[in-house]
């Protein structure tokens, strides 16, 4: 055997860097889609990127489809979104459970218009 296929064994000596891997963040929204230690995916989201959407998915994933062909737009802005969203009768009914800085939340009747400042939304 030659000495180079001798091996010896380093040890790294520096800082732990898995500490790196630790959300310090102070600050969380609820929002977050990185996980890091000790955070799951929910199984809301987890059937959903495996390709078995609830039927609220589907509609909505449905819905965002047919704007796309009957507007001739592949990337909608989130204004049409949320256009989408309302025509498919959501409200804003419930207090926000995500924490938004600079966002007053509010809330309204499970029967309002869909665009209540305008006649009907093309």
């Amino acid at each position: 055997m030659s000495e180079n296929t001798e091996q010896t064994e380093q040890r790294y000596e520096g800082p732990d860097r898995r500490k790196n891997v630790i959300n310090n963040r102070t600050h969380t929204t609820g929002l977050e889609r990185r996980r890091g230690p000790g955070r799951r995916r929910s199984d809301f989201i987890k059937s959903a990127e495996e390709g078995e959407m609830s039927r609220e998915q589907f509609l909505f994933v449905c819905a965002i489809d047919a704007y796309k062909k009957a507007n001739n737009k592949p990337y909608p802005s989130w204004t049409e979104v949320l256009e989408v969203i309302r025509k498919l009768g959501y409200r804003k009914t419930c207090a926000m459970i995500v924490d938004l800085d600079n966002c007053e939340d509010w809330s309204e009747p499970a029967d309002a218009p869909a665009f209540p400042n305008a006649t009907e939304a093309a």
